[in-house]
């Protein structure tokens, strides 16, 4: 994505510098504080004037408050002054106009500011100078001694500035920087970066601004000349123009260096031409169209190269593999969404994501890959392309989609030549077209509680024939699978909840609620080994049951609190009629937490659900004390009256063997413990699991991060999963940690780090640590990155990384 680089807010030079003529449209008498107004005409009295309202300094638009040691007026010429060191005090408009001398010539129109002019606009940009000359009609000006400072922090100096035309602007002799110019006690010091120039013209016909012999200086070191150097002109919130570079460093691809360049079509359109030039292989020509609409808008991004399939096909020993053609072709890949938001109920969107690699976003090292962009979410290395319309109201919702998938994930690693991995098929991912979704709700309470309805449909067509764990055991054929057909399946859903809340005297909360759901299926390319053919399929659920919790609250003293609530779901479900023809798609993984112990439909999707007599209880803990500070913890479990061997499918690496993914389908439930904490505002941290009935821990995850000083910061995270009981090459158990963080060790240099180990495989995945340079205006990272993931073709890589992020400038990134 791009991100947003506006130059410094020297347009201010023509807005406030010269706004004040109508702050020295002072026709003052001879008091040290007044507002004056022209006196009537000697006429015959006119009708009274409607006077407009006061602003929030209580003056009118046309008023002008002077507060001043002596002021007077000879003539046309109006003078007010400060004695010593005092100033005269001027606002208009919003705006305050501070100097020792003001002065005013009605006639001419003319008004001159001297001795320590500082001029504020109403959005709070300063002007200083020890001369400043302004008209009333803001056309012609002069400044001397300019200086101005912006509120994000940036300042203009120029020996003096000019307004030549009403389109352009003269600064003589000046200084720019986005760095602060004094430190936290009130004095100068250097800015870390700044530009010089003899001359600096803003061309507001241009919309541009223009340099001439400007020097670019870090830390006031002299860096880089240009004798001529333009950016456009910051009151434009986008221009044409090269954004910064973005170097980087790939084994395969060398180095290499993307060079953005940004045109700006419309105020509503632009594009930005990105080519990636290496020194190893053939250029990667990166483009970005985007177009706002009245009601909408369109973002694509494309790329385009020439070039051989490059990676590691050969491993540590090239004499024992064949040999893999890898000619140059044409490689693409397209990132595209769209949406559009009308008025009325209705609105829709699109994506179209599509590469004609599986490793091309790896080996060129495409920024952002995998976006959420639609209605529905391509996850990690899967890319999504979709159509959909949506309707919502108060109580009313409808969706309608088509989706279709690409997937980038590896299936089984070659570890000695990565450029050989075998990648998950695309024929094995469903086509879904329609997928509908609808909810509705009455506007007021039925039977004293609230009803939902819902309804759903979906078709899912295959072209690869996908055993378990889409398929039941039972599906599964023996022998040789190859040519089988992909299973479709089609269903409509329907379900009705009804709940209803109420708070006894004592404090407990009782939810009765009832779930009455109907699914029908149509299953069609089941194996035909197994005598099966188009099969229809209809089940039925009526569950009924109450929720109950009591939460009591202790006061700890005075700024604390101890929260203890209790609660518990009994429900009772007829047979679920789990049947073994029908495919499970949409509720293969199951996220066991607080949320989801507590739902009628554990399960995210509709193929999989539970029935007969639960139990399910939890306590949730929450200590608070010291204005925000807490720490809370979570513990469930859920019991039913018998197992479900249905949510038991094979292990991959032993498909004669069931095991429990979901922690579901005993007679007793996964426990779930889930926590957080933050015993300060610089430290908090969360945590979460479930844990087998045994104690061992089936899958875990925690993360904590900390500062401490100005800038000092650390996070560190770690992720466990060990559903799955068999260890092969189909396991996809996994351990990580992952840690980054920054310490500052001298001033503003510091050293940064980052790192990813996988400890199922006891490798480092992906580390970085570099040396660090950030004053707030500019960060500058130099290190040394490794990246050993699994799905590299090129293998393991190893390199310098530059990062560069400049206040106002942006950074290499787009």
């Amino acid at each position: 994505m791009q991100r947003d680089r506006r130059a410094p807010d020297t347009a201010a030079l023509r807005r406030r510098l010269l706004a004040g003529a109508a702050a020295v449209a002072l026709a003052a008498s001879g008091s040290a504080a007044f507002a004056q107004t022209p006196p009537p005409p000697a006429a015959t009295p006119a009708p009274s004037p409607v006077i407009a309202p006061a602003g929030p300094d209580g003056l009118t638009p046309d008023g002008v408050y002077i507060e001043a040691d002596a002021a007077a007026r000879s003539g046309d010429l109006i003078s007010a002054s400060g004695v010593g060191e005092s100033r005269v005090l001027a606002r208009f408009r919003g705006a305050t106009l501070r100097a020792g001398d003001i002065s005013y010539d009605l006639a001419s129109g003319v008004a001159t500011a001297n001795r320590r002019v500082e001029f504020t606009d109403p959005g709070g940009t300063v002007i200083f100078a020890s001369h400043l000359e302004l008209d009333s009609d803001l056309k012609a000006g002069v400044a001397v001694d300019f200086a101005t400072r912006f509120t994000n922090g940036a300042s203009l100096m120029a020996a003096t500035a000019v307004r030549r035309s009403q389109n352009v602007n003269e600064l003589n002799y000046a200084i720019f920087t986005p760095c602060p110019i004094c430190d936290a006690e009130g004095n100068s010091k250097e800015p870390s970066i700044s530009i010089q120039a003899e001359k600096v013209v803003q061309n507001e016909e241009l919309r541009a601004i223009l340099y001439r012999n400007a020097l670019f200086r870090v830390g006031g070191v002299p860096v880089f000349y240009l004798p001529v150097f333009a950016h456009p002109d910051p009151t434009v919130e986008r221009a044409s123009g090269f954004l910064v570079p973005i170097p980087s460093y790939d084994e395969g691809r060398g180095l290499s260096l993307e060079i953005p360049y940004l045109h700006v079509v419309s105020p509503s359109e632009d594009w930005l031409i990105s080519p990636q030039f290496n020194t190893d292989v053939a250029p990667l020509l990166n483009l970005q169209w985007r177009r706002r609409f009245g009601n909408g808008m369109v973002e694509a991004r494309a790329g385009y190269t020439y070039e051989e399939n490059f990676g590691d096909f050969d491993g540590p020993d090239p004499d024992n593999l064949p040999d893999i053609p890898i000619a140059a072709e044409h490689r693409s890949y397209l990132l595209a969404y769209g949406r559009f938001d009308p008025e009325g109920p209705w609105r829709g969107g699109f994506t179209a994501e599509r590469t004609s690699d599986k490793t091309l976003f790896d080996r060129y090292d495409v920024r952002d890959p995998y976006q959420d962009n639609g209605l529905y979410y391509g996850d990690r290395r899967r890319l999504i392309s979709q159509a959909y319309l949506e309707r919502q109201t108060l109580r009313s919702y409808v969706s309608i989609a088509a989706f279709d998938m690409q997937s980038l994930r590896v299936a089984v690693p070659n570890v000695d030549a990565p450029g050989l991995n075998i990648f998950e098929s695309d024929d094995s991912l469903p086509f879904v077209a329609p997928l509908i979704e609808a909810r509705w709700e009455p506007e007021g309470p039925v039977l004293g509680g609230r009803l939902r309805l819902r309804a759903t449909a979906v078709s899912l067509y295959r072209d690869a024939y996908v055993g378990s764990p889409v398929l039941r055991p039972e599906i599964v054929p023996a022998g040789s699978l190859l040519g089988l057909p992909g299973v479709d399946s089609r269903r409509i859903s329907g379900q009705a909840e009804w709940r209803r809340a109420v708070t006894s005297r004592a404090g407990i909360r009782w939810e009765p609620f009832v779930d009455l759901r109907a699914d029908a299926y149509s299953v069609g390319d089941l194996p035909p080994a197994l005598g099966l053919d188009d099969e229809a399929i209809t089940r039925t659920r009526a569950t009924a049951g109450l929720d109950v919790s009591y939460p009591l609250i202790r006061r700890m003293g005075d700024s604390a609190d101890l929260i203890l609530e209790p609660m518990a779901q009994v429900s009772l479900s007829t047979d679920p009629d789990l049947d073994a023809r029908i495919p499970n798609e949409d509720s293969q993984t199951l996220e066991l937490d607080e949320s989801s112990l507590f739902r009628i439909d554990r399960f995210p999707g509709y193929d999989l659900l539970e029935g007969g007599l639960r139990f399910t209880a939890g306590v949730r803990t929450t200590l608070r004390w010291d204005q925000g500070r807490q720490a809370s913890l979570f513990v469930g479990r859920s019991l039913r009256d018998a197992e479900e061997a249905a949510f038991r499918v094979p292990v991959p690496d032993a498909p004669s063997q069931l095991y429990d993914p979901s922690g579901l389908a005993s007679d007793t439930s996964d426990w779930v413990v889930q926590g957080s904490f933050s015993p300060s505002d610089r430290v908090r941290g969360w945590g979460h699991a479930t844990i087998d009935s045994s104690g061992e821990i089936r899958r875990a995850e925690t993360a904590v991060d900390g500062r401490w000083g100005r800038r000092n910061l650390a996070t560190v995270s770690y992720i466990i999963d060990r559903s799955n009981p068999v260890a092969g090459p189909l396991n996809r158990n996994y351990e990580f940690v992952q840690l980054s963080g920054q310490q500052f060790v001298y001033g503003n240099w510091g050293v940064a780090a980052a790192g990813i180990a996988d400890l199922e495989r006891d490798v480092i995945t992906r580390s970085e640590i570099g040396l660090l340079f950030d004053d707030d205006c500019f960060r500058f990272e130099l290190g040394w990155r490794s990246d050993n993931t699994r799905v590299r073709p090129t293998g393991p890589s190893e390199g310098v990384y530059v990062r560069l992020n400049l206040a106002t400038f942006g950074g290499t990134g787009y």
